[in-house]
C-alpha cells in the first residue's frame, strides 16, 4: 500500500513542469559597466587633450617657421639691394687716391712748362690705376704677336705682313681685359693675312713684261 502511494507521487511529479535554474547574476552589475564607460571616457578625454596640445605645439612651430622665412626673404632682399647699391664701394675707394693724383698733376700742368714731367707722371697714374685694377680682378689681354683667338680678340681688320705668321695678331687698336678669368672686354685687333706666292709671282711677270 505504502510503495503505491509513493509510486502513484512519484508519476504525478513528473507531470509538473521542472523549475529552472534561476539565471546567476552579471559580476558586477550595472555600477561595474558604468564605471568601466566612465574610465573609457576619461582615457579618452586625456587622449584628446594630449592631441590638441600636440596640435598646438605644431602649429606655434609652423608659425615661427613662417615668421623665419619671411625675415629670412626680407634680410636676403636687403643684402641683395645693397649689394647692388654699394658692390663697387671697395673698388671705388682704391680708385679715388688716383682722381687726387690727377688733380695734382693737372694742376703742376698748369704751372709748369715741363710736358716730359706731365708724360711721366701721366705714365705713373697709369701704372696705379692698372694695378688697382688688377686687385680686383681685373687683367689685361696680351696681343703682342699672339695667334687670333675668336674668344678674347675682335678683329678690326686684316693686314699683310711678312713679319708676322697668317692669322697672327699684328696691332692692337683697343686693349682687351679678363674679370676674374671671364672675359670683360675683347681687344680690338688687326690680323696678318700672309701675301699668296702666286700673287708675288704674278706682280714679279708684271714687272719683267714693263722691263
Amino acid at each position: 500500500m505504502v510503495a503505491k502511494m509513493k509510486k502513484h507521487t512519484a508519476e504525478a511529479g513528473e507531470g509538473l513542469p521542472k523549475k529552472t535554474a534561476e539565471p546567476q547574476a552579471a559580476v558586477g552589475g550595472p555600477e561595474a559597466e558604468l564605471a568601466g564607460e566612465t574610465d573609457s571616457a576619461e582615457d579618452l578625454m586625456v587622449k584628446l587633450e594630449e592631441a590638441e596640445k600636440k596640435a598646438a605645439d605644431n602649429y606655434d612651430k609652423y608659425m615661427r617657421t613662417v615668421a623665419e622665412l619671411d625675415n629670412y626673404r626680407k634680410r636676403a632682399a636687403r643684402e641683395k639691394a645693397d649689394a647692388i647699391q654699394y658692390g663697387n664701394e671697395n673698388l671705388l675707394r682704391d680708385i679715388l687716391p688716383l682722381v687726387d693724383g690727377m688733380d695734382r698733376a693737372l694742376e703742376h700742368a698748369g704751372n709748369s712748362e715741363d710736358f716730359e714731367a706731365f708724360r711721366k707722371g701721366l705714365k705713373l697714374l697709369q701704372g696705379q690705376l692698372l694695378g688697382c685694377l688688377q686687385k680686383h680682378g681685373v687683367e689685361m689681354i696680351d696681343t703682342e704677336r699672339k695667334d687670333f683667338d675668336p674668344h678674347v680678340h675682335e678683329a678690326m681688320m686684316q693686314v699683310e705682313s711678312a713679319e708676322h705668321e697668317d692669322s697672327q695678331v699684328v696691332g692692337e687698336f683697343e686693349r682687351g681685359y679678363l674679370l676674374n678669368g671671364r672675359l670683360l672686354r675683347p681687344a680690338k685687333v688687326s690680323v696678318c693675312k700672309r701675301p699668296s706666292r702666286g700673287g708675288d709671282r704674278e706682280n714679279n711677270c708684271e714687272k719683267g713684261t714693263a722691263s
